[in-house]
């Protein structure tokens, strides 16, 4: 499989050795997703675009994976599935391109385009002319329209290659993951900070994951999930940590010794210090946050003001100017939605009757009432592990995980895919009922089960059954296995 990578619009535009490193850099990005993802890639970087060769990708499921995996790298703005072979004169080109267009453009008018690299005795447009007539003579057509063509044939060559477009693919745009520099995202589970996350990953961030407990191990869970999910979707080229804090101990201070008015305020002011603690240990250069102007009373311009003061670094908030609506929409459309409708939101808890605009001098009246050593305690007891080992988080449950590569008469098959993946190839297992509940919601629908069938969790990678089977026995359910088939 051969692909032609367009670079995002801004990365064309940098001088040469920023473009070079842009391009170098999502070279890599490219090479490090593809090893993630079990397939190899070989990047060729030229001045526009970048060639990459891509090994035993011939079947429909492989293409399938690798067009999802590309359409989710940052600093990809299009890219064309391509057919390379080298010619000497244009029959050669068209010998190769009609079978490949021609049948298409019965009952069609059609145009060629060509775009040309390297030094020729022709020029573009007369290449255009030569091949659109052996088009015109050769298949069933309704003529050349070079306004509005119903059909545009794209041809693309470089020196003595040709480069037949096959198909083409939107990119996500923005810039190489790492090309901007580290940040710490404080991630909660819910719409706002997962759609941060992806829009400061997409804008060239590496971002590693701050969460702060104080929900317990189900929450935390939930909250690994989502992380886990927009790595391994946008950032996979990059090893980046998750980090728990737990937060019982501080919510709790302020619950019993603040006024309500700015509990609010104080939790934010908390979690950005420690945050800002953490995120220097990291390495990381800025905060990311999901807030957003007036959403929320904490999220006034006095409130933000006073939680700005107490870090010792930048504070990004992406969705600043954002509607409520356009951030559930985005949240839809990287897929991590489903995540948050079925988080449970801990930090509104404490907000009763909260003042959207206190005096400073209040707001540190009210945190002197607090203990001085609270936020060293909690750099202390933060956990931070490797994001690449989410997935084997729960290796104190999977002594008690049973998994088959087999299906036996009285056994169901869960499918946890995401819907848009369980759509597309959908599962089937001979002589077995197969259920598609996806893995943010089995935890909620396992209940109305038939508790007397056993039931095997499937996913692509075995890395969400895993986890959610895990989770399942937390909950205290013990029908449950983890189906991995011979295939996989």
């Amino acid at each position: 499989m051969k692909l032609i990578v367009r670079l995002f619009p801004e990365i064309s535009i940098k001088s040469r050795p920023v473009r070079n490193r842009l391009i170098k850099l999502l070279q890599n990005n490219i090479i490090n997703v593809g090893r993630h993802h079990h397939y190899e890639c070989h990047v060729t970087a030229q001045w526009d675009k970048l060639l990459v060769r891509i090994g035993e990708a011939s079947d429909m499921s492989m293409r399938d994976m690798v067009i999802r995996d590309f359409g989710r790298i940052p600093g990809i703005h299009s890219f064309m599935e391509i057919s390379e072979f080298e010619f000497k004169t244009f029959e050669d080109i068209f010998a190769k391109a009609g079978p490949l267009y021609g049948p298409s453009l019965e009952g069609r008018s059609f145009a060629v385009r060509v775009k040309r690299r390297g030094n020729h005795e022709f020029t573009s447009q007369q290449a255009e002319r030569m091949i659109g007539g052996m088009f015109k003579q050769g298949y069933a057509n309704n003529g050349v329209s070079l306004n509005s063509p119903e059909t545009t044939i794209n041809i693309e060559i470089d020196q003595d290659r040709c480069y037949l477009i096959t198909d083409r693919h939107t990119g996500l745009g923005g810039y190489p993951v790492g090309s901007l520099g580290s940040a710490m995202s404080l991630i909660s589970g819910g719409f706002d900070s997962g759609v941060a996350t992806y829009q400061a990953i997409r804008r060239g961030l590496k971002v590693h994951y701050l969460f702060f407990n104080m929900g317990g191990t189900a929450h935390e869970l939930g909250v690994k999930q989502e992380s886990y999910f927009i790595w391994d979707r946008f950032a996979s080229s990059h090893r980046v940590k998750f980090v728990t804090v737990p937060f019982e101990p501080i919510v709790g201070q302020i619950l019993e010794r603040t006024h309500h008015g700015v509990r609010g305020v104080i939790l934010k002011r908390m979690m950005v210090r420690v945050a800002s603690l953490i995120a220097s240990k990291l390495e990381c250069e800025a905060l990311v946050t999901g807030e957003s102007l007036g959403q929320v009373s904490s999220q006034t311009l006095t409130n933000l003001s006073h939680i700005d003061r107490v870090s010792s670094m930048l504070v990004l908030r992406p969705l600043s100017m954002s509607d409520k609506q356009d951030i559930i929409d985005e949240a839809e459309f990287i897929g991590t939605a489903d995540f948050a409708k079925s988080m449970p939101e801990y930090c509104g808890v404490i907000s009763d009757h909260p003042n959207v605009c206190p005096k400073e001098s209040f707001v540190l009246e009210q945190e002197a009432l607090m203990d001085d050593n609270l936020v060293e305690q909690a750099v202390e007891s933060c956990r931070v592990m490797d994001i690449k080992d989410i997935p084997g988080d729960t290796q104190k449950l999977e002594t008690e995980l049973e998994f088959t590569d087999t299906i036996a008469s009285n056994e169901v098959v869960i499918d946890v895919r995401a819907p848009d993946d369980a759509l597309k190839t959908p599962l089937a297992v001979e002589g077995s009922e197969v259920l598609t509940i996806p893995f943010y919601k089995i935890a909620r629908e396992f209940e109305s089960l038939d508790r007397l069938k056993t039931y095997a969790l499937y996913c692509d990678q075995g890395i969400m059954s895993r986890m959610q089977a895990a989770q399942l026995k937390q909950m205290g359910y013990h029908n449950v296995k983890v189906y991995r088939p011979k295939s996989l």
